[in-house]
């Protein structure tokens, strides 16, 4: 990571409106990007990886589609002197492990990557089947515009460790998995082992992330999944998330951050996604409340797990209807815009840092607030209302 001499990025007035609750509906730090002027890029400079000389821009692959304006502030160095007028967004110092980074445009990789622009050191668990092409992508510079840092650096990936968490140990993996060409050339990948590695190669961690979601039937209706595909869509995204911290927390140092990903579908219907997937979201945020109970009696660590919104990454276009979702969002969520991916990994460097140390067992919602809606306004019936509209 690059050094810099500068105070920490500063949030002006933000307000996070995070629920306590889990009967509240629900959708799967500070901003570094979403509109942001050139002009305002000259003006600003922070050890945040904020400074004038390349803004980094979000430029959706779809069309374009409205955003708001970004809500970081930075300290200039003229100010560097002067009583802070916001809160810092500070992780130097402090390591992460994302668990199911395997490409450059999910969730995981933007989480990591505003972890990073906090300051925090980054290490990622990768799929195994899908670990050489991923390694190959990041050695040749396929994802180097991606990993474009606020600053105009790239995000270091101090180490990629293969992982396959569906496999506690080794005595879990079948014999047709360890004869799996996919699988030939790496080791120690289960989630004992990479705890492990991590623990011989860093000692500790701060921050542990499960980007992790898998259903072999995903696509068929909940009446139509056999009890293999259910449990496997609850073992690989769910449970995954009770075996890494189990594996991880001995090593995390007290004060630290647990984060997954949820989605709303854990208690409103969503047709399509099916195949036990709504049953492990709705299994991973119970767990997620008793976690924090558990992780935070015993080791001092915050357990929370984000709702995000649509987002098209290339593991949402595998279910099929993630355009169709986004949308229906874009119609009926009271903010009228597309949700970014930075905007889930902004909300995670939040929720890690020291600025929500009283926030755990909680599902954050990351979905322009269309988790409160109870109706979907772009129904025929109601177009003799006078509904708002963003102008």
């Amino acid at each position: 990571m690059a050094a810099v001499a500068t105070p920490s990025t500063h949030m002006a007035t933000i307000k996070p409106r995070v629920s306590s609750s889990r009967k509240s509906f629900m959708s799967s730090a500070a901003t570094f990007s979403t509109d942001y002027k050139v002009a305002s890029w000259k003006r600003l400079a922070s050890s945040s990886y904020i400074s004038p000389r390349k803004p980094f821009l979000y430029s959706p692959a779809s069309e374009p589609v409205k955003s708001i304006k970004a809500v970081t502030t930075a300290m200039s160095a003229a100010n560097e002197n002067k009583p802070l007028s916001g809160l810092p967004v500070d992780l130097r110092g402090k390591r992460a492990f994302i668990a199911g980074v395997a490409d450059d445009n999910g969730y995981g990789w933007a989480i990591a990557k505003s972890l990073a622009a906090a300051g925090a050191e980054i290490l990622v668990g990768t799929w195994v089947p899908a670990l050489n092409i991923f390694e190959n992508s990041l050695r040749r510079g396929k994802f180097d515009e991606s990993r474009i840092l606020p600053d105009g650096s790239l995000m270091e990936i101090t180490k990629v460790y293969p992982l396959d968490a569906v496999y506690d140990n080794p005595a879990d993996i079948p014999e047709d998995v360890k004869a799996n060409k996919r699988y030939s050339g790496s080791s120690k990948w289960t989630v004992q082992e990479v705890a492990e590695s991590v623990k011989q190669d860093f000692g500790s961690i701060d921050i542990l992330v499960h980007s992790l979601a898998n259903g072999p039937e995903v696509s068929k209706p909940l009446l139509e999944t056999s009890r293999n595909g259910y449990l496997a869509a609850i073992s690989a995204s769910s449970y995954s998330f009770v075996s890494l911290l189990k594996h991880f927390v001995p090593i995390m140092n007290p004060g630290g951050a647990s984060i997954s990903l949820t989605y709303i579908a854990s208690e409103r219907i969503i047709p399509g996604y099916g195949g036990g997937m709504s049953s492990a979201k709705a299994a991973l945020e119970s767990d997620t409340l008793v976690l924090a109970f558990e992780a935070g009696r015993k080791h001092r660590i915050r357990v929370n797990t984000i709702s995000a919104g649509p987002l098209r990454s290339r593991a949402a276009k595998a279910i099929g209807f993630i355009d169709m979702m986004i949308d229906y969002s874009l119609e009926n969520a009271p903010l009228q815009k597309e949700l970014t991916a930075e905007e889930v990994g902004n909300t995670a460097a939040f929720l890690a840092s020291p600025l929500a140390s009283a926030i755990t067992g909680t599902v954050v919602y990351v979905d322009n607030g269309l988790n409160a809606m109870g109706v979907g306004v772009d129904s025929p019936i109601f177009e003799n209302l006078d509904i708002p509209k963003e102008k």
